[in-house]
């Protein structure tokens, strides 16, 4: 039976002397004793914080969150298990416990903890809750999966699955990433409710909702090109088309009323139409090859259970 011992607790920072002692002493508290702290460059001391309470600090090669837990689960873990959260006392470890248990009872492969299910006042500002909500729909949208909160910073999943994942996000992406990676490559997931709660007075955040969000916007979409091509090409034909057809109409009105012709226009009009006709095509075929290949790969994979 799995046990604490087999988890590392996988804490990725960047300036948070102000909160890490207390992170580190909360999990250490709670029965962990490998409290692997991913230092990324602060200026602020957050390392000789993190090494005076008792934690493992490590000192990543490039920049950026998803930089540091990919090198820090390949590079510092060899534990069966990780416990993943962000260095800025938001997360409890009193969660700890309902995190992994989903994954020592065998259930799930990768956890989830949901952050709206107790999210404690001031924890989240209005624009950061919306942009949340329409960033969890255009992911169940695109994906077809509802995990709840994918941009939660609170993860549990086995090392193992974590190796099947393909992740390249440098920056505040990587939790989008991973959650993709676990709908496309049909990691057993489970989202279990957490408590979030405000950062401590003193504590500055590293996240930029702007740009950090159009970042997660433009990987949920680039990542649709792989794991919903129908999506991804479908929605590039449809608005070359639309184009195509609004400047055509254009054409055709100026003709009839004040007998101009626009030949560049209607060459362009044209163009987009068919390029718009095109894509639309090129995604359906590449759906129906996506749809072949996994049914492929599921059998492959019943075929190795039985045999």
């Amino acid at each position: 039976m799995a046990s604490l011992d087999d988890v590392t607790v996988l804490v990725p920072t960047y300036d948070e002397a102000e909160t890490i002692g207390q992170v580190v002493d909360d999990f250490r508290e709670a029965g962990f004793d490998d409290v692997l702290v991913v230092e990324g460059g602060s200026a602020d001391g957050t390392d000789d914080v993190a090494a005076e309470h008792g934690a493992r600090v490590v000192y990543q090669t490039g920049s950026g969150k998803g930089q540091a837990v990919r090198e820090g689960v390949r590079e510092y873990v060899d534990r069966e298990y990780v416990l993943m959260l962000d260095g800025d006392a938001t997360y409890r470890a009193d969660d700890a416990e309902a995190m992994l248990e989903p994954l020592f009872e065998g259930e799930a492969e990768h956890v989830i903890g949901d952050r709206f299910a107790d999210m404690r006042e001031g924890a989240m500002t209005r624009f950061n809750r919306v942009g949340n909500r329409l960033i969890n729909r255009g992911f169940a949208y695109v994906h077809g999966e509802e995990f709840g909160d994918i941009l939660s910073g609170y993860r549990a999943f086995t090392r193992e699955s974590f190796g099947r994942m393909t992740l390249s996000s440098d920056g505040f992406g990587i939790e989008t990433e991973m959650a993709v990676e676990c709908a496309k490559r049909g990691i057993r997931t489970a989202v279990v409710p957490i408590t979030y709660l405000p950062r401590p007075s003193g504590s500055d955040t590293n996240l930029r909702p702007i740009r950090d969000g159009g970042i997660i916007f433009l990987e949920l979409y680039r990542r649709a090109k792989t794991n919903n091509p129908l999506f991804y090409f479908g929605s590039l034909g449809v608005l070359s088309t639309i184009t195509g057809l609004v400047i055509a109409v254009y054409v055709a009105v100026e003709w009839i009323t004040v007998s101009v012709s626009h030949e560049v226009l209607a060459v362009v009009s044209g163009f987009g139409i068919i390029v718009g006709v095109q894509l639309l095509m090129f995604g359906v075929l590449a759906d129906l090859i996506l749809t072949l290949h996994r049914d492929t790969l599921r059998k492959i994979d019943e075929e190795t259970e039985s045999g």
